[in-house]
């Protein structure tokens, strides 16, 4: 009896325990995106002169800071994992370390799926059609005949995903077990439903994940100070003198009489944007010699370093896929930390996996922003729309909550998936797998070919000066009939 009641008391208090460490987590994830979103979000939207839209602003922004701590959750669940893995290894019998177990491991991979599910199917659509309503034509107008215009158009929304989820299943599936679990909504519509999106996740990062390796090198370049050999600041700052000088010019009046109708708003952007600019440019001038001549060749080489790594690691695991079975993904529902190191090189192996996982999802995030079709969507500081913050906090939730599946996929860590994650039905597909593996390592090995000779080229003409050679300009030709046309047109 009184080992019953132990067992429970134990039981208990590591229940309580590991809600008690989950709060915390989302705790400190929910402050530091509050954080950002503060940074970017547009303070005229709440303002007090407007009560009703500013409050629902707020509860917008409540929505969207929530969904963007379960992106920076699922972020940090695979690294958090992996490092819990490998310090319960080398303390196997640390009394300060029992409360890393595969009981709390298996408790977060579940709730980042449940909070994920909940953002994206309920909470960023209630989000959007809540900063959009008005309330219905003829009711009384307030918060609560906005909140239910939202719920009625989210319930049709929902009847018309659920059918069209209902359809695709018939039809893919056409037995008698799967007829019957088309009536299982938690149990089979919200699972199949978070693969599609899970699905369309990973194919966002295969498209976005390489183009942003290639862009990570201008990005740095961008951000730290390059070598006096292959960068003149000097000259670069009197251009923007000189650019500063004339737009301060044009806004003094002192302009040319084709000037009188230019817009004086956009003279004034266009030298703030100069003038920033120039800052920069003297910042960047002031470096010492130690950030100039060894911060961006220590980075440069880093980035070459850990994409390198990154290719051999998805070439390493094709041969796998090819050889053995097991090298495909799969789910764990009892996960045993502390037994085995998930790398071959030990703690050491487990750090980089870390370390490139971060870097696959910097990465990734960097070619969203630079492709063409997301460029507009990329926020501005202090001048972010709810909208635009709403479309950004999606995004970023699909891109993250797919990142495990993505680095189990490319076979950057051995690491299993636990919970629903393993639990997609296109993850024991072999072609699918190997067609991917194969996309990503072709697409990343062209970007970054395509990448390093356009900059070779671009190099090579600024050595030799011939950047600055005047480009021939070709006169368009015109039509002997056209003259006499025109000529009698204007008699």
């Amino acid at each position: 009896m009184e080992d019953d009641v132990m067992i429970r008391a134990k039981l208990f208090h590591n229940r309580v325990r590991e809600c008690i460490i989950c709060a915390l987590l989302f705790t400190a994830l929910y402050i530091l995106s509050y954080l950002v979103i503060a940074r970017f979000k547009k303070n005229a939207d709440f303002a007090a002169d407007n009560n009703e839209d500013a409050t629902v602003n707020r509860i917008t922004l409540w929505m969207c800071t929530f969904t963007l701590a379960v992106s920076a959750g699922a972020v940090f669940l695979l690294p958090f994992s992996i490092i819990s893995n490998e310090i319960l290894l080398s303390f196997p019998e640390n009394y300060y370390m029992q409360w890393l177990n595969g009981s709390l491991i298996h408790g977060l991979w579940n709730l980042v799926f449940l909070f994920s599910n909940i953002s994206l199917v309920f909470l960023m659509p209630f989000a959007y059609f809540f900063t959009e309503s008005e309330g219905f034509a003829g009711s009384k107008k307030g918060i609560m005949a906005r909140v239910y215009e939202t719920f009625v158009v989210l319930f049709l929304l929902t009847l018309l995903v659920l059918g069209i989820v209902w359809v695709a299943s018939a039809i893919i599936n056409n037995d008698a077990a799967s007829w019957e679990s088309l009536y299982d909504l938690w149990d089979y519509y919200l699972p199949y439903l978070y693969s599609c999106i899970s699905l369309f996740g990973v194919l966002l990062l295969l498209l976005c994940t390489p183009f942003g390796l290639s862009r990570m090198f201008t990005v740095t370049g961008q951000l730290l100070v390059k070598p006096r050999l292959l960068e003149d600041l000097d000259e670069q700052l009197n251009c923007t003198r000189f650019e500063e000088a004339a737009v301060v010019h044009k806004l003094n009046g002192k302009m040319s009489s084709c000037w009188v109708f230019f817009s004086v708003e956009s003279l004034k952007n266009q030298f703030l944007s100069i003038h920033a600019r120039r800052l920069k440019l003297e910042i960047r001038r002031r470096a010492s010699p130690w950030q100039r001549n060894l911060g961006y060749p220590l980075a440069m080489l880093l980035l070459l370093a850990l994409t390198g790594i990154s290719i051999l690691l998805v070439g390493f695991h094709i041969l796998e896929l090819l050889i053995d079975e097991t090298a495909m993904p799969k789910g764990m529902q009892n996960p045993l930390l502390g037994k085995d190191s998930l790398s071959m090189f030990g703690s050491l192996g487990a750090a980089i996996e870390v370390i490139l996982i971060f870097y696959l999802m910097v990465s990734s995030v960097v070619g969203f922003y630079s492709s063409p079709f997301f460029m507009k969507l990329a926020p501005r500081k202090q001048d972010t729309t709810m909208t635009k913050i709403i479309g950004n906090c999606v995004s970023l939730l699909v891109l993250s909550s797919a990142l495990p599946v993505f680095s189990r996929t490319l076979g950057i860590t051995n690491f299993d998936l636990l919970g629903n994650f393993g639990s997609f039905n296109w993850l024991g597909n072999f072609y699918i797998i190997f067609l991917y593996n194969m996309l990503f390592a072709g697409l990343t090995a062209m970007c970054l070919v395509k990448k390093f000779t356009r900059s070779m080229q671009a190099e090579l003409l600024h050595a030799f000066g011939l950047d600055r050679l005047p480009l021939p300009v070709t006169k368009p030709r015109t039509s002997a009939k056209i003259g006499p046309v025109t000529s009698k047109r204007l008699v």
